[in-house]
């Protein structure tokens, strides 16, 4: 077999149908090389037993541990039978529970003193921690018959026991068995590192630190193993990165340099406040990329509220001075107007210029938007081409072929995780040059990420919060277990609105015919799946309906989602900002952009629902005016499960910071990079991101020498082999998270 298709083949020729399909559905490992860089998550020594004290709720776990006591108890009259069995560590307890006909083996074999491994999803009942029907496999040699006991003793004997990231389908021991299978096909590892770099920093080879990490002697060989397979990941992914900021300085781009006595004076002359010191540092950064002969590639990230905004437009002032035009790409309807709106406020009278170039300081301001009526699009379809619109602010119907510049200078992405790299790069080749680049985040992102998943692009930070901005107080609102804190929640919003301020409430859901049926379809899938959800997230309609009728009876309460008519979305924002709406029940469509200082309050429904960085969006929509801002987090959540946790950390912060490094830290390895950006396979499974700050920095050093030295990588093919297993052709681009 050839050293590069033993890691192609096929798992199904080699472990039988009914585990590869498991495999492929549960784990995403379709190949030989898929299962051999599926790592273990740890190592249990067989002697020795998991701690049971502080196991994570609702997660699938595999613990070593002994058995203190099991009963068979009878209910149902006598109908029923139900196991229960006792296992300990010496310190903690935890309870297995075994119902009707899974009740006989079991009770054989799980006998007082016996050592097993067991494996299944942690879950509460009657306030103790509990396995049902877990899988398990015994480790005692005089507990199995015959061969089995050989085999069994071989296998665990003084060995340490991988762990590896397991469902429910498939239980850990049983990936080891497969592991075993093809772990012979590790010696044909093709090593991607070159020779030189492997040596002068002494990492074991790649075959041998495949076969370490899977079946390690001793503990010095798991960290020999992990130490290569981590630098690999980072160095493998920093050469792609590398290769991309290579091709990006070898395209040409028009430098724009602000004309003194322009349109950027003229709105800098007029502005109510001085920037803070923040705004002037990246704003000197901006300026001095956009004077260059080559594309500007910039990530602009902070807090909500740190004024990314106006760094932003006076970066396309100062363009539209140079003579090209600027585009701001927002990636929902609701934003792109929000962000025109504000625009062309903050301009005022400079907004409405003539021709572009002319003696005139001011310019054109422009929105498209996929809804807009015939007449309108075509008049701003026309303001582009002849390049009266200096500013063109839009969502992705900016990307459609009908739509021209006349001459596209800056392209400014806001929110970039919501945009693909594929919409990125088909605006960018609307100029007649390589626009340059601003991408805006307000998802604050540690170093790590941003050398990791924003390598390509140099980053700015603003972390400074312009003066007038309030502090904002979150509280975590325990709707089970305490329905009198609820009732309170609503009291508060009542006050906040009796002193002539509004509120947000957040709904993960809508709840009309439309979602309900493409729910009802996933649902009955999901419901198989996942007993866990009890109910369906709470939908705007219905808690709208419920506030109006009862706890906020007598205030105006309106609804805003993403599937209402356009017109209507805006007619509801521009009330609500104008203070004839109370309280906005909405979905996320309120997560970027809205600005409404005198909304003071915001109760964020089923809270768990959302991501970390999620929940600190939405709080930046309030405070963002002289008062002081108020945010509810509410939730059904179980006090120890790892939701609540996540609501805990939340509400003990308004540090963006540090709030994205415990999200990171709460998320499975691999999903930085992985589903969570880009809807791709992750490529990291040893590397954590957040950890690994020096491996990613050295990686990132030495893959910038190698690829100056050697762009295309003609010199080390098994580089070019690693390469494009990373980047194969769906995922070619997933380094911009699409």
């Amino acid at each position: 077999m050839d050293r590069v298709s033993a890691f192609d083949e096929p798992l199904k020729k080699l472990l039988g149908g009914a585990t590869a399909k498991v495999m492929a559905e549960h784990l995403d490992l379709h190949t030989v090389g898929d299962l051999l860089h599926h790592y273990p998550r740890r190592y249990e020594e067989r002697g020795r037993l998991t701690a049971l004290t502080d196991l994570p709720l609702d997660e699938h776990v595999t613990v070593v541990a002994q058995v203190a006591d099991a009963r068979v108890m009878m209910f149902n009259n006598g109908r029923g039978k139900r196991l229960e069995v006792t296992l300990t560590d010496g310190n903690g307890r935890l309870q297995l529970v075994f119902f009707g006909h899974g009740v006989h083996k079991p009770h054989k074999e799980l006998l007082p003193g016996r050592r097993a491994m067991f494996a299944g999803k942690v879950s509460v009942f009657n306030r103790k921690m509990q396995l049902a029907h877990p899988t398990y496999q015994l480790l005692d040699a005089e507990s199995i018959d015959g061969d089995e006991a050989t085999e069994a003793v071989d296998a665990f004997a003084g060995r340490l026991l991988p762990i590896y990231p397991a469902c429910k389908q498939l239980d850990s021991w049983r990936i080891a068995k497969a592991v075993d299978t093809v772990l012979p096909s590790a010696r044909e590892a093709v090593d991607p590192l070159p020779p030189s770099l492997r040596e002068g920093r002494g990492f074991t080879p790649l075959p041998e630190a495949l076969l370490k990490v899977h079946r390690p002697q001793t503990k010095a060989d798991i960290a020999q193993a992990r130490d290569r397979l981590k630098w690999d990941e980072a160095f493998v992914l920093q050469v792609a990165l590398a290769r991309r900021r290579y091709a990006d300085t070898q395209l040409p781009a028009v430098a724009r340099r602000p004309r003194p006595g322009g349109l950027l004076d003229a709105f800098d002359a007029k502005l109510p406040f001085t920037l803070t010191e923040g705004q002037q540092k990246v704003s000197e950064e901006i300026f001095d990329d956009l004077a260059t002969e080559h594309p500007m590639h910039r990530l602009l990230q902070g807090e909500v509220g740190s004024g990314k905004t106006m760094v932003a437009l006076r970066a396309m002032l100062g363009v539209v001075d140079a003579g090209g035009q600027a585009t701001m790409l927002a990636p929902t309807e609701v934003l792109a107007q929000q962000h025109h709106r504000s625009i062309t406020e903050m301009m005022g009278e400079l907004a409405e210029g003539g021709m572009l170039g002319g003696c005139e300081q001011g310019t054109k301001v422009v929105l498209l938007t996929g809804s807009m009526g015939v007449a309108a699009r075509r008049q701003a379809l026309l303001d582009l081409v002849t390049g009266e619109a200096g500013i063109v602010i839009g969502t992705h119907a900016l990307i459609e072929d009908k739509v021209q510049f006349h001459d596209l200078g800056l392209v400014v992405v806001d929110e970039q995780h919501r945009f693909g790299v594929e919409q990125r790069d088909a605006l960018r080749s609307k100029g007649k040059q390589p626009p340059h680049l601003l991408v805006m985040t307000a998802t604050p992102i540690p170093r790590t990420v941003a050398m990791t998943v924003f390598g390509d692009l140099e980053t700015s930070v603003l972390d400074q919060l312009p003066a007038g901005r309030s502090p904002i107080a979150s509280h975590v609102v325990p709707a089970k277990d305490k329905p009198h804190f609820l009732s309170r929640a609503w009291e508060r919003v009542r006050e906040e609105v009796e002193n002539g301020h509004q509120a947000y409430v957040v709904c993960p859901r809508i709840g009309d015919d439309a979602e309900d049926e493409a729910a009802g379809k996933k649902g009955k899938k999901k419901a198989a799946e996942d007993d866990g959800e009890k109910r369906p997230p709470l939908a705007v309609l219905e808690i709208a309906e419920q506030l109006a009728k009862g706890p906020l009876a007598g205030l105006r309460v309106e609804v805003l989602h993403g599937r209402m008519n356009p017109d209507d979305k805006d007619d509801v924002m521009r009330r609500f900002a104008a203070g004839q709406v109370d309280v906005l029940v909405a979905t996320t469509v309120i997560e970027v952009g809205v600005n409404v200082p005198n909304a003071t309050a915001m109760v964020i429904m089923d809270a768990d629902r959302f991501g970390v960085s999620q929940l600190h969006q939405l709080r930046g929509r309030v405070g963002r005016g002289s008062a002081a801002g108020l945010c509810l987090l509410v939730s059904e959540a179980h006090e120890a499960s790892p939701a609540r946790a996540r609501l805990s950390a939340v509400a003990a912060t308004l540090d963006g910071f540090e709030l994205s490094r415990i999200d990171l830290e709460q998320r499975r390895e691999g999903d930085v990079l992985g589903q969570a950006q880009s809807g791709v396979r992750s490529s990291l499974r040893m590397l954590t991101v957040i950890d690994d700050e020096e491996v990613i920095a050295a990686a990132r050093e030495e893959a910038a020498t190698i690829v100056a030295a050697d762009p295309e990588l003609e010199h080390l093919p098994e580089l070019r082999i690693a390469l494009d297993a990373l980047l194969d052709k769906e995922r070619e681009q997933y380094l911009d998270k699409g």
